[in-house]
C-alpha cells in the first residue's frame, strides 16, 4: 500500500519526455544539470509569483508533498502517530512569534522535548529581512495533526518548516543529507525514469510486454527499505540469452581491454558465486559477497537516480542498482543503466578495495554540496568510474563500467578515433559530455592512487562545505567534525 502511494506520488518527479528532458541517453550528468535547471525555473517562478501576488505567501512547489512523505515513511512511526522527529523552522514573523508556533503544537497534541532558537540570518539570498530558525524535537504527535501543523505555518505565514533527522544535519542549510544508512530511504524518492512507453528512441518503445515487465520489476525498488533481504527477480529465457551474449564478448575483450583489476574481479565472481553465461546474478547473493570483499552492498533501483540521490547512496559503500534487462533487440549497448551494465560493469571493479575507497570519497564530498557542486562531482565520476582510462605499463586500459559493458564503446575508446586526454579533477569536472553517440573524449590516470590523490587535493581545494565529514564503518554512520556554530563560538 505505502509503496504504491510512492509511486503516485514520485511520478510528478519523473525526468522524462513529457517534462522536457532530451531524448537521448541518459546518464547522471545529465540529471544533475537537469535538476539544477528546474530548480533554477522553480525559482524564477516562485519570485515571479510573489511580486505578483503581494502579500501571500508561496510555499516552493514539492515542499509540503516531501514533508508528508516524510511523515508517512518514519521508520519509527506507529500507525497513526510519529513518535520523535526533529524539524526546523523559519520563524517569518520573528523570534516573538514563536509563542504561536508553541500553542498550535500543543492543540495538535504534541510534545515539545527539545527547543532552541539559533542566531539569525538573512532571507532571500543575504538582502531579505533578518530570519530566526527554531529547533524543536516533537514527541507522540499524530501523523495528522503534524500535516495540519505544517499547513497552519503557511496559511498563517509564520514560517516554513523542514525536516532533519538529527539536529546536526541542519548545517548544510536547506540541503538535508543522510547521517545513517536507514536514511538512503529517503534517498530513491527522486527518480529520473527513462521510460520506454515515452520515449521513441527506447528500443522497447514498441514493446508492450518489455514495457510491463520493466514496470513488474521496478515494484522490488520500489517497496524496498534498507535492512530488508532484496527479492529475487525471476528472468525470462530471452533476458538470460541478452546476458550470455554481453557476457560472452565482454569475457573475450577483457583481457586486451580491462584492466588488471576488473579481470581479477571477474575471475573471483565465477569462483565464488559461479558468474557465468547460464544465469543472471541475484542483487542480494551479490551483495553479500561484496559486503565482505570491500564493504559495499547493493540496494534495489526502479531506474536512474537523480546525481545527488545517488551519489549521497556512494558514501554508505551502497550502490543502488537495477534489476531490469537491456532491450534484446539492442544487446550490446543500453541506453540507460540496466542490471547488465551493473552486474558485468560495476560489480567486478566494487570487489576491489581500493577501487571501492574512491568511489566512496565521491559519495561522502557530494554530502550537503551546491547543486553547481553537484554536476562537477557527477562528471568527475562520469569521467571515472563510468568511462575512466588507466596505465598498465605502456598499455591502457578501461576501468569504467560504461566502457566495461559496453562492447562497442570499449573498442572505440581504445581506438585513435577518441581524444584521450590526462585526468586532471579540474579539467575532468567541467569537460562536456557526449550523449548522443559514443564518448569523443576520455580521460587517462596513471592509476587508481593517482585519480584518488588528484580527487582528494581538488575537493579540499575547490569544494565548500563549511564542516567536515567522516564515516563510522561500525554504525553506517556519517559524523559532521564541524559546524558553522562551533566555529562562530
Amino acid at each position: 500500500m505505502q509503496g504504491a502511494l510512492n509511486r503516485a506520488r514520485f511520478a510528478i518527479k519523473s525526468y522524462s519526455v513529457d517534462q522536457g528532458y532530451p531524448s537521448r541517453r541518459r546518464s547522471l550528468v545529465d540529471d544533475a544539470k537537469f535538476e539544477t535547471q528546474k530548480k533554477r525555473e522553480l525559482t524564477a517562478a516562485i519570485t515571479e509569483s510573489r511580486s505578483e501576488t503581494g502579500k501571500q505567501h508561496v510555499q516552493p512547489p514539492g515542499l509540503e508533498l516531501i514533508n508528508e512523505v516524510f511523515i508517512n515513511n518514519a521508520n519509527d512511526a506507529s500507525e497513526n502517530e510519529v513518535r520523535s522527529t526533529h524539524v526546523v523552522v523559519t520563524l517569518k514573523k520573528g523570534v516573538e512569534s514563536l509563542g504561536q508556533v508553541l500553542k498550535m503544537i500543543e492543540a495538535q497534541q504534541g510534545k515539545v522535548s527539545h527547543l532552541e532558537t539559533r542566531q539569525p540570518g538573512q532571507g532571500d539570498g543575504g538582502s531579505g529581512p533578518v530570519l530566526h530558525e527554531a529547533f524543536l524535537t516533537l514527541d507522540n504527535m499524530p501523523r495528522q495533526n503534524l500535516l495540519t501543523f505544517i499547513k497552519y505555518l503557511a496559511s498563517e505565514e509564520l514560517g516554513d518548516l523542514r525536516f532533519i533527522k538529527e539536529m546536526s544535519t541542519a548545517v548544510a542549510g536547506d540541503i538535508w543529507f543522510p547521517l545513517h544508512i536507514s536514511d538512503l530511504d529517503f534517498c530513491t524518492h527522486v527518480l529520473t525514469k527513462f521510460e520506454p512507453d515515452l520515449d521513441s528512441d527506447h528500443p522497447g518503445y514498441n514493446d508492450t510486454a518489455y514495457r510491463a515487465r520493466r514496470k513488474r520489476i521496478a515494484e522490488i525498488a520500489f517497496d524496498y527499505k534498507e535492512g530488508q533481504l532484496i527479492p529475487n527477480a525471476e528472468y525470462t529465457d530471452d533476458e538470460i540469452k541478452t546476458w550470455a551474449f554481453v557476457y560472452r564478448e565482454v569475457k573475450r575483450l577483457a583481457p586486451t581491454h580491462a584492466c588488471a583489476e576488473f579481470n581479477s574481479g571477474i575471475r573471483l565472481l565465477e569462483k565464488e558465486l559461479g558468474y557465468g553465461v547460464h544465469a543472471i546474478p541475484q542483487l542480494q547473493t551479490v551483495s553479500d559477497f561484496l559486503k565482505k570483499r570491500s564493504g559495499f552492498r547493493l540496494r534495489p533501483a526502479s531506474g536512474l537516480l537523480t546525481a545527488r540521490d545517488f551519489l549521497a547512496s556512494l558514501a554508505f559503500r551502497v550502490f543502488q542498482c537495477t534489476q531490469y534487462t537491456r532491450h534484446p533487440s539492442s544487446p550490446d549497448h543500453s541506453p540507460e543503466p540496466d542490471c547488465i551494465h551493473e552486474l558485468i560493469g560495476h560489480i567486478p571493479m566494487f570487489a576491489d578495495p581500493q577501487f571501492a575507497q574512491f568511489s566512496q570519497e565521491i559519495g561522502l564530498a557530494s554530502l550537503g554540496v551546491s547543486d553547481e557542486d553537484i554536476e562537477k562531482l557527477a562528471t568527475l565520476y562520469w569521467f571515472t568510474v563510468e568511462f575512466g582510462l588507466c596505465k598498465e605499463g605502456d598499455k591502457v586500459r578501461a576501468y569504467g563500467a560504461g566502457l566495461l559493458s559496453s562492447i562497442g564503446e570499449i573498442q572505440h575508446a581504445l581506438s585513435s578515433r577518441p581524444t584521450v586526454l590526462p585526468f586532471d579533477p579540474q579539467t575532468t569536472s567541467l569537460q562536456k559530455y557526449q550523449d548522443q553517440e559514443y564518448q569523443d573524449t576520455y580521460f587517462l590516470a596513471e592509476s587508481f592512487r593517482d585519480v584518488q590523490s588528484k580527487f582528494r587535493e581538488w575537493v579540499r581545494t575547490h569544494i565548500y562545505r563549511p564542516f567536515d565529514l567522516s564515516y563510522d564503518a561500525f554504525t553506517n554512520t556519517v559524523i559532521i567534525l564541524d559546524s558553522p556554530m562551533k566555529r562562530m563560538m
